[in-house]
């Protein structure tokens, strides 16, 4: 199988990501997986450096080629080449397709790692609280008091637990 980039020597390196249901495969030789910055580790391989400086996940990016960062000017091709961005506001000004991107190599693009274990009663009950929250709102506009009364009920009871775990730490 030949490299998909230089179209002459034989791929040694295959690679495969699965983008929003589509496979993506690409074959590379050494000399082009070096040159666009795919060096092999211990763990396997950089795909943010494969995405960023290779080019053939374009359709990931929704942005219009032109898109220029206001703050320090990194524009889409200089995020192409180094697969880097250049500030905090770049996350804003290529948000649509970094958002596609991080789900596509994260699995998501929510935060679901270990939480220290004081922290996790808390966070549990923060999103309890929020999710009946939503329910009790819900249950206002459709005008079913009897269950938003309830629904009070549960907050509260959730709220002083929340009181009683903060003030033990």
């Amino acid at each position: 199988m030949k490299c998909d980039i230089c179209h002459q020597n034989e791929a040694t390196i295959h690679l495969t990501q699965i983008l929003d249901g589509k496979m993506l495969k690409v074959d590379l030789c050494d000399a082009c997986a070096k040159a666009k910055g795919v060096q092999e580790t211990g763990l396997g391989f950089s795909l943010s450096e494969l995405v960023g400086g290779l080019g053939v996940a374009d359709e990931t990016r929704a942005e219009s080629p032109g898109a220029v960062c206001p703050i320090c000017g990194m524009s889409q091709a200089d995020f192409k080449k180094t697969g880097r961005l250049g500030c905090a506001a770049c996350w804003e000004t290529f948000e649509a397709g970094l958002n596609s991107l991080l789900k596509a190599m994260h699995k998501g693009d929510h935060h679901v790692g270990k939480v220290p274990g004081k922290a996790a009663h808390t966070l549990v009950i923060q999103h309890q609280i929020k999710g009946l929250s939503a329910q009790l709102a819900a249950a206002v506009r459709a005008e079913k008091y009897e269950t938003a009364a309830g629904l009070r009920d549960e907050i509260r009871q959730l709220e002083s637990q929340l009181k009683m775990s903060v003030g033990k730490k």
